[in-house]
């Protein structure tokens, strides 16, 4: 005889459900215990009747494998939490800095000037208070960038003046230096030409004036 497959839906007839409730927990803690021997698998089985009745069966203490599944089973939440928590964060940013991007896109054509029919009175009042801070700083930035090139060219111009002073006062030197040396060179010179003259006068006055005498009469 062929047995009719079970439907898997609540017996109504109460001796029924009993009886199937009865074959199928001792089915079941049968497998639990041939798990446990076969596998060396740490099982736990706890099974509460229609009236409350309890069926337990475990292989080690059944608080320690309650325990260690709900350690295992807070970690797993936990862990998922944190990814869920993670993904939820970066999904946020991605989306948040898009919306950034795509709002500092629409502020920068505004104050290009794009884009400002459907801006209010309010809109453009706070564009234009925009724009003249903005103008502000860059004045201010561009004065202070002047005041900097301007105190550079007066340190470069007091290097310069400082450079031009030091070359003069050495021209100076050289070139007294280079008179000094040409009146010591006059001088030699004419000292050598006085005592060349005294050699060629050397002698009593008589006989010169004898020797010129004769040469005249030569």
């Amino acid at each position: 005889m062929v047995r009719g497959k079970t439907q898997m839906k609540r017996i109504e007839n109460a001796t029924s459900r009993q009886v199937t409730f009865s074959k199928r927990r001792n089915g079941l803690l049968k497998k639990a215990f041939e798990l446990s021997v076969l596998c060396d698998a740490e099982v736990a089985l706890i099974i509460f009747s229609p009236r409350g009745k309890l069926y337990e069966f475990s292989n080690c203490s059944m608080n320690k494998t309650i325990d260690r599944y709900q350690n295992r089973t807070k970690d797993l939440m936990a862990s998922n939490n944190a990814v869920e928590d993670m993904q939820l964060e970066k999904e946020y940013d991605s989306f948040s800095m898009t919306k950034k991007l795509e709002h500092l896109e629409v502020c920068k054509r505004k104050l290009l000037g794009d884009g400002l029919d459907l801006c209010s009175i309010d809109e453009l009042q706070q564009l234009e208070r925009q724009l003249e801070r903005s103008l502000s700083k860059i004045r201010s930035r561009k004065y202070q960038m002047l005041k900097e090139e301007i105190m550079k060219l007066k340190e470069e111009e007091k290097m310069l003046l400082e450079e031009n002073a030091a070359l003069q006062i050495k021209v100076r030197t050289e070139s007294s230096k280079k008179q000094e040396s040409n009146q010591r060179s006059e001088s030699s010179n004419h000292q050598e030409i006085m005592d060349v003259e005294t050699e060629l006068f050397i002698g009593p006055p008589e006989r010169r004036s004898k020797n010129n005498n004769n040469n005249g009469f030569l």
